[in-house]
């Protein structure tokens, strides 16, 4: 049997009986495409692209929106040989023209959406040699209806599942995005680990992820555990604030919903407000991108009578390796490792810490990534033989559960103590008036690091917010971990994936 993943993601459903179920609708235009369909356009697409002299192993990058087209463009990219490389669609130009040059791109699929952002950085991708516009045309681009018509259908290609099968792009929250390269296994690593013995997948789910099909998290949740079963998926290619995602929960009625922290946050806030909780069938809910604060997860729960399974994942993994479970959720903690993962935490001197001290967290698991393109020194500090450095500080509770501490780079000590940027966010995010947080180190008079925070408020700051939060925090975790200073700020500066980026704090700090 073929290692290409295509086959049984794709074309065995057909072969199984499920050629008619529904796999994919999208939310704005109620279009759909079954699982025979998928198959038989897929072909098409694998056929495209041979026929457009695009060779195995060469680049397709994919500047595409949550849409029928995605799913159909990935898994044709793949059943020829041609690696898929999604990219995240809120790029700026400059961003978009370093990525089609480090990749080699020869064709690019485009969303006439991104259109303009896109097109000045085609101009100037010298290995670029077509260009597909998706939903729309473009001078001196073809549309994909033409890109399709009169294709020769193409089977899927015999392929190792050792065989880099696509590419992402990590998604730059301590800076340039890096290649991430992932082998035809690794998508039902995933599958058989997480999406099966913690999301608990069937075939009668409808799943529903704000979370984009661009990045680790969103491909994973919308593609590969839905299809790993014959599900259905909703795919959203708007934006995802609490209105849009409220509209969709009420009008598709899901039983699986992905989200992070800030969306949950966000629609909390928003019923709290005007009442308008929808009415869903949400048999299951799960997080990752940043650590769900315990205050967050105890609320929806309150309203909806399901937890928020809380993970960790990354790009490099492909999806969650660490995560709570259903009937056994800790809000607070990452959980315990996914079956099939192992963890451990290395101090400072690479040694294992114990419990209850800080260290940095290494996986170890199927669907680790091949490698960074291009970056060997990179790859070579973060794969280290079948453990991957994940670049984050957990400790590990007495009775085994992960807490998240921070990133690598965003802790730092305060009177020789190590503090932890997302417990001062937590216990700030437990006070009535703010929203959301976000904590880093600034340096004193005397050149000493304290940490400052920065807080988004749910109304007009009262007079004396300021020393009610010190306070606040004080109580909650310790003497020495409040805010020295504290900013206002309308918002927080985040990658699409919903990560603060801490860096550009600690610049403004």
């Amino acid at each position: 049997m073929t290692g290409n993943a295509s086959h049984w993601f794709v074309d065995r459903h057909v072969a199984e009986g499920r050629g008619d179920k529904v796999a994919f609708r999208e939310a704005g235009s109620g279009r759909e495409i079954t699982y025979a369909e998928l198959a038989g356009q897929t072909d098409m697409v694998a056929g495209g692209l041979i026929r457009a002299g695009i060779r195995r192993e060469e680049r397709a990058a994919m500047f595409v929106t949550d849409r029928i087209e995605f799913p159909l463009i990935f898994w044709g990219a793949i059943k020829a040989g041609v690696n898929p490389v999604p990219l995240n669609t809120l790029l700026t130009t400059g961003t978009y023209r370093a990525i089609l040059r480090d990749s080699r791109a020869a064709i690019a699929f485009v969303s006439a959406a991104l259109w303009d952002s896109v097109a000045p950085a085609l101009a100037d991708a010298p290995d670029l040699r077509h260009v597909v516009v998706v939903g729309g045309a473009a001078e001196d681009a073809r549309d994909f209806e033409a890109f399709l018509e009169g294709a020769p259908p193409a089977a899927a290609i015999d392929a190792s599942g050792d065989e880099v099968a696509f590419w992402l792009y990590s998604s730059g929250s301590t800076g340039q995005p890096k290649g991430v390269r992932h082998v035809h296994d690794a998508l039902r690593s995933t599958c058989d680990t997480y999406g099966a013995r913690v999301l608990g997948v069937r075939e009668d789910d409808v799943v529903f992820s704000a979370a984009k099909l661009f990045f680790a998290y969103g491909l994973g949740n919308a593609m590969s555990f839905p299809m790993s079963v014959g599900a259905t998926t909703i795919l959203f290619d708007g934006r995802p604030t609490p209105d849009s995602v409220t509209e969709v929960l009420a009008r598709h009625r899901p039983t699986i919903f992905c989200g992070v922290p800030t969306l949950y946050t966000a629609m909390l806030h928003k019923w709290d407000g005007d009442g308008g909780q929808p009415d869903a069938p949400l048999r299951v809910c799960i997080s990752a991108g940043e650590a769900l604060p315990a205050e967050i997860g105890r609320k929806w729960r309150d309203r909806w009578g399901v937890d928020i399974l809380d993970g960790v994942g990354s790009t490099e993994m492909l999806h969650i390796f660490l995560s709570n479970r259903p009937g056994d959720v800790a809000y607070g903690t990452s959980g315990t490792p996914v079956p099939g993962y192992e963890v451990r935490l290395l101090g400072e001197d690479g040694g294992e810490v114990p419990d209850g001290e800080v260290g940095e967290l290494l996986v170890r698991g199927g669907s680790a990534a091949a490698d960074y393109w291009l970056q060997r020194a990179k790859s070579r500090g973060t794969f280290e033989g079948e453990w991957t450095r994940t670049g984050d500080k957990y400790e590990r509770r007495p009775d085994g559960r992960f807490a998240y501490c921070g990133r690598t780079d965003d802790m730092f000590k305060v009177s020789g103590i190590w503090v932890s940027p997302f417990e001062v966010e937590q216990a700030l995010g437990t006070h009535p008036a703010v929203l959301e947080a976000a904590v880093v180190a600034a340096r004193d008079a005397d050149g000493l690091e304290k940490p400052k925070a920065f807080v988004v408020l749910k109304s007009a700051a009262d007079e004396g917010l300021a020393d009610a939060l010190r306070d606040h925090v004080k109580d909650r975790i310790g003497k020495w971990k409040y805010p020295r200073w504290i900013e206002v700020v309308d918002d927080l500066p985040k990658t699409a994936t919903g990560k603060i980026q801490r860096f550009k704090l600690r610049q403004t700090a």
